[in-house]
């Protein structure tokens, strides 16, 4: 059997060889790029390129730095995160929403290098900590009204119509709708979404109740054709296997590795005729 350290040694690894093959990818689109262009050095110089034009990006760079030399390695496991990286490698350069803020942001960030990544987060004082290590990260507090001890009641809620009805958070009725987040939260068609996040292991944390509804609500209401990758992780706790099987429908489920959880989730507003007929869950 291996040991915690070797699983730490073995996802330490992963990371530095998944940002070496992005730092090697961008190298070789780069001498590409500029094979193909045939540019002079007056050319280069006129745009204002300077020779600067294949440096590797800093967020890279700091990336590929920072899980090399650190000591503190993402919560998720080795196969968990391969699960998400593959979807993420499909459709990246994407729209990637992240629930929380912690060691593997700066993970994600990178494995959507030229796409937007956007974290929410619960804790502003370690939005700050994390904001002066990592000030490239696009992050945004929210608060959570809800507790883990009102789940048993929030999932009857969440069976009601008001909460079935698909449409944009903002103006939903139903209690689950997460509707204080920057408005431009709502109306991005997000590609991917992550939910790791709020605090949810005791009572009185704010759980991922509403942020597990919100998900599912938003990559149904896409604007943009095409489906949403979620990723919820912690379903081995009640909270997150039940509401995950509720709003994000067994019948989306693609697979399960670990504690993560991935739904693959049609946008309902495709403009066909059985888009109103369409059920909550399939």
């Amino acid at each position: 059997m291996r040991t915690r350290t070797s699983q730490t040694h073995e996802l330490k690894l992963l990371l530095v060889c998944l940002f070496a093959a992005l730092v090697l990818i961008f190298i070789v689109r780069s001498t590409l790029t500029t094979s193909q262009e045939h540019q002079t050095r007056e050319e280069t110089r006129s745009k204002g390129c300077a020779g600067a034009c294949n440096k590797l990006p800093r967020s890279l760079a700091q990336a590929l730095i920072h899980y090399s030399t650190s000591v503190i390695t993402p919560q998720q496991t080795l196969k968990e995160i391969i699960v998400s990286s593959r979807a993420l490698e499909k459709k990246s350069p994407c729209n990637f929403l992240v629930f929380g803020l912690g060691h593997d942001s700066l993970m994600w960030s990178s494995l959507n290098y030229g796409g937007r990544t956007v974290f929410l987060e619960e804790d502003e004082a370690w939005i700050k900590q994390i904001k002066r290590r990592f000030p490239m990260l696009e992050s945004y507090h929210v608060t959570y009204d809800s507790k883990v001890n009102q789940a048993e009641n929030l999932i009857e809620v969440g069976k009601g119509p008001e909460c079935t009805a698909v449409g944009d958070p903002r103006y939903s009725m139903c209690q689950l709708a997460l509707k204080g987040l920057p408005a431009e939260i709502y109306e991005t068609s997000w590609d991917l979404i992550m939910v790791d996040a709020p605090t949810g292991y005791y009572d009185e944390a704010p759980g991922r109740m509403t942020a597990i509804y919100t998900a599912g609500m938003m990559a149904r209401n896409r604007k943009r054709a095409g489906e949403t990758d979620v990723f919820v992780h912690d379903v081995n706790r009640e909270v997150e296997d039940k509401f995950s099987k509720a709003f994000l429908c067994e019948g989306y489920m693609k697979k399960q590795e670990g504690r993560l959880r991935h739904f693959v989730i049609p946008t309902y507003r495709d403009g066909s005729d059985s888009e109103s007929n369409r059920p909550f869950c399939p």
